[in-house]
């Protein structure tokens, strides 16, 4: 009875390593080309061995998925929590979204390259989480003092799109920072909705 219990013991302390692995697995070589060798041996774990902690390999990568959503979550509300102005409440967002993403943490990058089709088995908890973040970003869209026309929707996925594929021309060390990327967008946005606005007053 001891004996399963420090193997169990045992088993728990590792489960953050094997997380991170597979966190670097999936995010340097997609879901699917990613091996459960490629994710164990690093940590001189055998390949059966994850089955000690997840029943598969897609269960896996829900568990990494969900620390990286949390892991984002937790950034975006830190840095709206102190702000009342709308505007200034969706730059904070989009500064802690880009910092996030531009670091280049395996989680986040796992976020934003996994496609949840990748992985038909889990595919609906991966929408889930990945809509339970978006709806943080509705609420802010939603908050901005715009007229009545503006599509809300619209103006939420084309500042998203924006965001996330800066990490396709992003350099690390350049004049442009993940801050002032972000800031940049949103001005650009606020600037064409105000636009919009004289067109039609």
């Amino acid at each position: 009875m001891l004996a399963m219990e420090a193997t169990r013991r045992r088993a728990h302390s590792r489960l953050p390593q094997l997380l991170d692995e597979a966190a670097r697995a999936f995010a340097q070589r997609g879901f699917a080309a990613a091996s459960v060798r490629d994710i164990v041996g690093p940590i001189g774990m055998l390949p059966g061995s994850l089955y000690c902690h997840f029943e598969t390999k897609e269960a896996l990568l829900l568990a990494v998925y969900k620390e990286g959503v949390e892991r984002m979550s937790a950034a975006v509300d830190a840095a709206v929590a102190p702000l009342a102005s709308p505007w200034a409440r969706l730059e904070a967002a989009c500064v802690a979204h880009l910092r996030s993403l531009l670091d280049q943490t395996d989680y986040s990058q796992v976020v934003i390259r996994v496609r949840p089709s990748d992985a038909p088995a889990v595919e609906h908890e991966l929408v889930a989480l990945r809509d339970r973040y978006e709806a943080r970003w509705s609420g802010l869209v939603a908050a901005l003092p715009l007229e009545r026309g503006v599509n809300r929707g619209d103006l939420r996925l084309f500042l998203m799109g924006a965001l996330n594929w800066s990490q396709t021309w992003y350099r690390d060390g350049g004049a442009s920072t993940p801050d002032r990327i972000a800031r940049r967008f949103v001005s650009l946005m606020k600037a064409s909705v105000a636009d919009r606005t004289k067109e039609h007053a």
